[in-house]
C-alpha cells in the first residue's frame, strides 16, 4: 500500500465532508455572465472543425499534466478524449487549452473551449449566475490542508496566527473562511495566480500551509522536493464534486457530454473494457446492445453515430480503467476509489439507464 494512502481520498475521510462549496462569482475570479448557446450549436461547431476544444489543467499530476514528452495526460484529459471519441470517432482529435482557475469560466462563456474538464467544482452560483451546465460528477472530492510534517500542526485549530496559501479563482478561500470562523481560528490568507506558484511559496516557507481539493494535495506529492516532509490534515473542509462543464443553453451538447460520461460508468458496471469490448458485440443482453449501439440508435437522439459509446470505451476505456490508469494502485498516488467507486461497491457513481 502506498505511503500516501493515509492522506488520500478514502471513503471514511470524505464522508466527513462538512460544508458545501458555495462561493460567489467575485470569489471565483469571474463576473456573472448571461452568455448562452443555442441547442445544437456546439456539436455542429465541433464536427465542422473536426476537433474538440477542451479546457484543462496542465499543472495537476494525475488529473491534467504535460509529461516530459509534451503530451497531455491525466484523468481529466482522458474524460475529454472520451468525448472526442464519442463525437468525432477519434480520441486524439482534441485541442487541449490549459487554463488557470481565473481563466476557465471566461473560456467557456466566450466559446474558446467546447467543454471544461479541469477539476472544477459544481456549485449553485456556477450553475446559474456564471452560466455553466454541469455533466455528471466524474470525481467526488473534498477540500483539505497540507502542512510541514514537523510544524507541530495536527488540526485546523493549530493553524492559529499562521499564513495559509490559496489559489485565486477557486472556492477554497471562502470554504476556508467558513471553517475557520466556525472554530474561531485567526489566520492570514495569501493568494496565488496558479498552483505552481502556490507550491513554490509553500516549499520556500512563505506560507505555513496551503489548501485545495484533497486530490490536488495528494497530486502535489509528485512535485514536492521532499514528499515525506509533508502531511495532509485529517479534516475535510468542504464538498467538492468535480464535473465537466459546458455553456448553458445548448441542451444537445450537454446531453452529448453527459451520456459520454454515463457510458464510461455503465461500461465498468457491465465489465466492458478496452480489451474485451468486441466480445460484447455478440451479447444477447439488451442493455449491453443498447449501450454499444447494436440495437436502438440512442446515439442518433444525441446527433451522434449509434456507436458513440463503443468509440469512447474502445479508445479510452471504461471509468474504472481511466481511474486506475492515472490514480490507481499502479500509480504513485494509489488513491482508493472510496466514493468514486460504483454504487454497487459502496461508491456514488451510477449511470442513468441506456434505453
Amino acid at each position: 500500500m502506498s505511503k500516501y494512502v493515509k492522506y488520500a481520498l478514502s471513503a471514511a475521510a470524505l464522508l466527513t465532508l462538512t460544508a458545501c462549496a458555495g462561493g460567489t462569482e467575485e470569489a471565483e475570479g469571474v463576473e456573472g455572465d448571461s452568455s448562452t448557446a443555442s441547442s445544437g450549436q456546439t456539436l455542429s461547431a465541433v464536427t465542422d472543425r473536426g476537433e474538440l476544444n477542451a479546457g484543462v489543467n496542465d499543472q495537476l499530476p494525475g488529473f491534467g499534466y504535460v509529461d516530459s514528452d509534451g503530451n497531455y495526460t491525466g484523468f481529466d484529459i482522458d474524460i475529454a478524449r472520451a468525448v472526442a471519441a464519442a463525437v468525432l470517432g477519434d480520441a486524439d482529435a482534441v485541442n487541449f487549452r490549459p487554463l488557470s482557475a481565473q481563466e476557465r469560466f471566461t473560456a467557456v462563456q466566450t466559446g474558446e473551449v467546447d467543454v471544461l474538464v479541469r477539476n472544477t467544482t459544481w456549485t449553485a452560483s456556477r450553475d446559474t449566475e456564471v452560466g455553466l451546465n454541469f455533466a455528471p460528477v466524474t470525481f467526488y472530492d473534498g477540500q483539505g490542508m497540507m502542512v510541514n510534517a514537523d510544524a507541530g500542526v495536527s488540526s485546523l485549530e493549530d493553524l492559529e496566527g499562521m499564513i495559509i496559501g490559496v489559489e485565486t479563482g477557486t472556492t477554497t478561500e471562502l470554504n476556508l473562511a467558513d471553517q475557520m470562523d466556525a472554530i474561531g481560528v485567526s489566520y492570514e490568507t495569501q493568494t496565488f495566480d496558479d498552483r505552481d506558484a502556490l507550491i513554490a511559496a509553500y516549499q520556500a516557507g512563505s506560507v505555513d500551509a496551503w489548501t485545495t481539493d484533497r486530490s490536488g494535495l495528494v497530486s502535489s506529492f509528485a512535485v514536492l522536493d521532499d514528499p515525506d516532509g509533508h502531511v495532509i490534515l485529517e479534516e475535510t473542509l468542504s464538498k467538492e464534486p468535480l464535473a465537466p462543464a459546458v455553456l448553458h443553453g445548448d441542451d444537445q451538447w450537454m446531453d452529448v457530454v453527459s451520456w459520454t460520461v454515463f457510458a464510461l460508468i455503465q461500461a465498468e458496471e457491465f465489465g466492458i473494457t478496452q480489451d474485451n469490448i468486441d466480445d460484447f458485440m455478440d451479447s444477447d443482453d439488451p442493455d449491453v446492445r443498447r449501450l454499444l449501439g447494436i440495437e436502438e440508435d440512442l446515439g442518433g437522439y444525441l446527433g451522434l453515430d449509434s456507436d458513440f459509446a463503443y468509440q469512447a470505451i474502445s479508445q479510452v476505456g471504461n471509468y474504472g480503467e481511466i481511474y486506475d490508469r492515472h490514480l490507481g494502485p499502479d500509480t504513485q498516488f494509489d488513491l482508493p476509489r472510496g466514493m468514486n467507486a460504483l454504487y454497487e461497491d459502496g461508491g456514488l457513481h451510477y449511470s442513468m439507464p441506456f434505453r
